[in-house]
């Protein structure tokens, strides 16, 4: 991306979440992109490949609002999966992502069913520009993540910014906040450190997945006896689980 730090281009605090789909195969730009939209209270699905992206996209009920869709993919063309999708009747709203700036390009991607499309390098500050328009053309409507999560006895209150267990609060850090903000989102889910360190560090910030193992250490101290449900998951991260 361009046009300046990410910090400067996020999302302002008056836009409503979307539930967003990236198929990107470039693993670093979909860890960015997916980092800046699920800060701004977005709900972001992602595949680096073509199959994966159109498996999530035509899921019955998926209520996919926007997707973003790479054309250069490793095994099948963004635009194969537009035309897929549009083929079966799925009017999601598709911005087209590419390194191709001719007249001749865009055109092919507007045919096969992209709604808009935008060049690569791109700043941040138009491609929310372009997800806030193509938006406005879903019939649900935009939405945002639930802002309170429970599994077991623990409880957090995102608007609050409050943590309970059985109804008694916990004082967590920031960090440790996001932390659990991450595993209750995604309940019997084995994470990566990595997945841990996207949601809970600052982009660009110099940490190691030491540092995860640190956090979870003291969050789950912090959780008391329901510390324990953050369960370690050997060669890949952490689960929090309450069966």
């Amino acid at each position: 991306m361009s046009g300046g730090s990410q910090r400067d281009l996020r999302f302002g605090a008056y836009d409503l979440g979307m539930h967003l789909l990236i198929v990107e195969d470039d693993d670093r730009l979909r860890r960015l992109l997916k980092r800046l939209l699920e800060e701004q209270r977005h709900v972001v699905e992602v595949a680096a490949t073509g199959a994966d992206g159109y498996d999530i996209a035509s899921t019955p009920g998926g209520g996919i609002d926007v997707l973003i869709l790479d054309i250069g993919l490793p095994d099948m063309s963004g635009l194969d999966v537009a035309r897929r999708l549009r083929r079966e009747g799925i009017e999601v709203p598709i911005l087209m992502l590419t390194a191709r700036d001719t007249v001749g390009d865009r055109v092919t991607g507007l045919d096969a069913g992209a709604d808009d499309y935008l060049v690569k390098p791109f700043a941040f500050a138009e491609l929310h520009a372009r997800l806030r328009a193509l938006g406005r053309r879903t019939q649900s409507g935009p939405r945002r993540p639930e802002p309170r999560l429970k599994v077991g006895p623990i409880v957090l209150d995102e608007t609050r910014r409050l943590v309970t267990i059985d109804d008694k609060p916990v004082e967590l850090s920031p960090r440790e906040f996001a932390l659990l903000e991450c595993f209750l989102r995604h309940p019997d889910q084995a994470l990566t450190r990595d997945q841990l360190l996207d949601h809970a560090w600052p982009f660009g910030v110099a940490v190691t997945p030491n540092a995860v193992d640190a956090y979870v250490h003291y969050l789950r101290d912090k959780l008391g006896d329901a510390g324990q449900m953050i369960r370690t998951v050997r060669g890949v991260g952490y689960r929090l689980s309450d069966g």
